[in-house]
């Protein structure tokens, strides 16, 4: 894959964002940006579990679909799913159908209930402190790293599933728990982790 990316005006992007029109808005306006919210982070966890071996550019085209199907990714509704709402989910051509990934989601719901300090506070609490330089290739980008282990292994032992340490690290990007915008990347000169607000 290639380090930078540039489009007609020139502009340097990451290069995994490559030239399509919803993967570049996603990467300029979310990826790497600070996120907080208990639903806001439950709803990129979920994402990101429904991700493994799929592109991320399929889960974004499926995003606003997966949003009406899992009503909104509200915590406390989609704890209530029950094998009705499986077979309902099985059903949505929208979403990516698939039983285990859909019963996680469920699963990851009722675990994150439990957390009394809420997910947003709980992930949060296993951030890196920020890198003293940026990425300077996509190669410099690691699969996984000890915080996304030990956060993996966190969320495994409280009962969430499909968080293994590399979509783990994965969601801590696009959170902005780590910012791997690459030195070059025009987000990266313009300084990327500005606060989004919870919906």
């Amino acid at each position: 894959m290639i380090d930078l990316t540039y489009d007609a005006s020139g502009t340097a992007r990451c290069g995994w964002c490559g030239d399509d029109p919803l993967y570049r808005t996603y990467h300029d306006e979310e990826w790497g940006r600070e996120k907080r919210g208990d639903d806001s982070l439950f709803e990129l966890l979920s994402l990101e579990g429904f991700q493994a071996g799929l592109s991320w550019l399929t889960i974004l085209r499926k995003r606003e679909s997966f949003r009406a199907a899992f009503a909104g990714f509200s915590i406390a509704a989609v704890a209530q799913f029950d094998e009705g709402d499986v077979e309902r989910l099985l059903g949505d051509a929208g979403i990516v159908r698939h039983r285990g990934k859909i019963e996680a989601t469920i699963g990851n719901a009722a675990a994150a209930l439990e957390l009394s300090e809420g997910l947003s506070d709980f992930v949060w609490g296993f951030a890196p402190p920020p890198r003293s330089g940026r990425p300077t290739g996509m190669g410099d980008l690691p699969a996984a790293t000890p915080e996304s282990t030990t956060l993996s292994k966190e969320l495994k032992r409280r009962g969430f599933g499909f968080v293994g340490p590399t979509t783990v690290y994965a969601f801590m990007q696009s959170a902005g728990m780590v910012d791997d915008h690459i030195e070059g990347c025009f987000v990266a000169e313009t300084g990327s982790r500005a606060r989004t607000a919870a919906p």
